[in-house]
C-alpha cells in the first residue's frame, strides 16, 4: 500500500473510444520512472526512527523528531505545489530533489538533537516532493481524461511496487551496511532524479508582456470542490495509512509475532499488483465520461472503510491479511478516482498549487492514523478501532455527496 511505485508497460489499446490510448509524453515517462526509483530507495521515512535510536535519542524526542518529519512533509507538497506554478514545474522538481540530495546526508551524518531534528523536517519538505508537481506535468502534457486515469493507475502501481522494493532492499542491507548508508544511497537517486529532470521536463514557455494568471491559496481554499476533495481524500487515506500505524499495534495485542505483521504487508503487496493492472483500464473507460469519477471516489473510500475496519475483528495472520487484501481495491479505486476529479477541478495556471494542497491528505493520514489508533486502543480496544476506521471511510463516501452536486453544477475549469 502507499503509498498510500518501475511503471509497467501501458495497458493495450482499446478499440472503444472512450477508453483510447494516447502515447504517453516521454516527460511522463521519465517522471514515472524516477518517481518509482526515489521511492524504491526511499529509505530515509521507513528506516528514521531506527536510525535515531541507534544514535540514543530518547523514545519522547523520536516521536518529536518524526512529528517534525511529518510536518516538512505537509509543508513540502504546499510549497512545491505553488513553486510548481510560479517558477516551472522543471525547477521545481530539481531543485527539491537536490535538496534531498544535501539534506539526507547531513541526516545520516548528524548526531546532535537539534541537528537531526532541524534535518528531519528539511528531509520531510522534499521526500514526497514529486507528488504535486508530477500530478501537474501529467496535466500539463496530457489531453484526454482516460489516458490520464491510466496513468494514474500506473503510477499508483509504480509507487507500490517501490515502497515494496524500499522494505526489501533495506531489510537486506541495513544490517551490513547501516542506516547512514542507506540514507546516502537515497540522496545519490535524488540527485540522478533532479539531472533526469533537468533533460526530461520541458522548460517553461517565455512569458509575453501580457502576465498570466496566477493562482494564490486564498483563491484555492476558497473553491469548495477542492476542500471537499481534500476532506473525502483524508478520510479515504487514513485506513490506508493504519496498515502502518494501526495494524502493528493490535497484531501485538494479539500476541502474533512481527513476522506475521510483515506476511500482512507482502499480502497486500501482491494484491496491488495483480489488481492494478487489471483494473486500469476499466477506470480508464469510467474516467472517459463527461462528469468526475466522484462516485468511484465514494464506493473507494467506503471499501477502504470496510476493509480495514474488519482488521479490528480479527485475531489470527491469516485475518489479518485477509483484510489488507480486501482493502487494496478501495485503495486503487480511491487514489485513481481522486486524481481524475483533481485534474477536472483545477486551473490550468493553478494546477501545481491544487495538486499541492491535495497532496497534503496522505501527510495529514499519516498524522491522524497513530493519534486514532492510540485513542481508540485505550478506550474501546480492537473494536473501537474497526468502528472508528469504517466510519472514516464511510465519512470520506459521504464527503463524496456534496462534492458530486458542485462538480456536475460547475463545470471543469482545467485547460485541456
Amino acid at each position: 500500500m502507499p503509498s498510500v511505485i518501475a511503471p509497467a508497460p501501458a495497458a493495450p489499446p482499446s478499440s472503444t473510444p472512450d477508453a483510447r490510448a494516447t502515447a504517453w509524453p516521454s516527460a511522463v515517462w521519465a517522471l514515472l520512472i524516477g518517481t518509482f526509483a526515489v521511492r524504491a530507495a526511499g529509505f530515509v521515512y521507513p528506516y528514521l526512527a531506527y536510525h535515531l535510536a541507534e544514535r540514543e535519542v530518547a523514545a519522547s524526542t523520536v516521536t518529536l523528531i518524526l512529528a517534525l518529519f511529518g510536518a516538512g512533509w505537509l509543508a513540502g507538497q504546499l510549497a512545491c505545489g505553488a513553486l510548481a506554478d510560479r517558477i516551472g514545474r522543471r525547477a521545481t522538481l530539481a531543485g527539491a530533489m537536490f535538496t534531498a540530495a544535501v539534506a539526507f546526508p547531513v541526516l545520516a551524518q548528524s548526531h546532535t538533537v537539534a541537528a537531526l531534528a532541524a534535518a528531519s523536517f528539511v528531509a520531510g519538505l522534499v521526500y514526497d516532493a514529486p507528488r504535486p508537481i508530477v500530478s501537474a506535468v501529467i496535466a500539463d502534457t496530457v489531453q484526454d481524461e482516460p489516458t490520464r486515469a491510466r496513468i494514474a493507475g500506473w503510477r499508483h502501481f509504480a509507487t507500490n511496487l517501490g515502497a515494496a522494493a524500499t522494505g526489501a532492499i533495506g531489510g537486506m542491507l541495513a544490517a551490513p551496511l547501516g542506516f547512514p548508508v542507506l540514507f546516502l544511497v537515497n540522496a545519490l537517486v535524488c540527485a540522478l532524479f533532479a539531472v533526469v529532470t533537468f533533460s526530461a521536463v520541458p522548460a517553461p514557455a517565455r512569458r509575453t508582456t501580457t502576465a498570466p494568471p496566477q493562482g494564490s491559496y486564498k483563491t484555492a481554499f476558497a473553491d469548495m470542490r477542492l476542500i471537499l476533495l481534500w476532506l473525502a481524500s483524508v478520510c479515504a487515506f487514513v485506513p490506508v495509512t493504519a496498515l502502518y500505524a494501526v495494524l502493528p499495534l493490535m497484531m501485538a495485542d494479539d500476541g502474533l509475532p512481527p513476522s506475521a505483521y510483515g506476511w500482512s504487508q507482502a499480502a497486500g503487496a501482491v494484491a496491488v499488483l495483480i489488481l492494478s493492472p487489471l483494473m486500469n483500464g476499466w477506470l480508464a473507460r469510467r474516467a472517459s465520461g463527461p462528469s468526475p469519477m466522484v462516485g468511484l471516489l465514494a464506493v473507494g473510500s467506503g471499501v477502504l472503510g470496510l476493509g480495514m475496519g474488519s482488521a479490528g475483528l480479527a485475531s489470527t495472520s491469516t485475518g489479518y491479511a485477509a483484510a489488507v487484501v480486501l482493502a487494496v481495491p478501495g485503495e486503487i479505486i480511491a487514489f485513481v478516482a481522486a486524481a481524475d476529479v483533481l485534474n477536472r477541478i483545477s486551473p490550468a495556471h493553478s494546477r501545481g498549487l491544487y495538486a499541492g494542497i491535495w497532496g497534503t491528505t496522505l501527510a495529514a493520514a499519516v498524522l491522524l492514523a497513530p493519534l486514532l489508533a492510540g485513542a481508540c486502543l485505550a478506550t474501546g480496544g480492537h473494536l473501537l478501532v474497526a468502528l472508528a476506521l469504517t466510519g472514516c471511510g464511510l465519512a470520506g463516501a459521504a464527503a463524496c455527496l456534496p462534492l458530486k452536486t458542485l462538480t456536475h453544477r460547475t463545470q471543469p475549469t482545467s485547460a485541456h
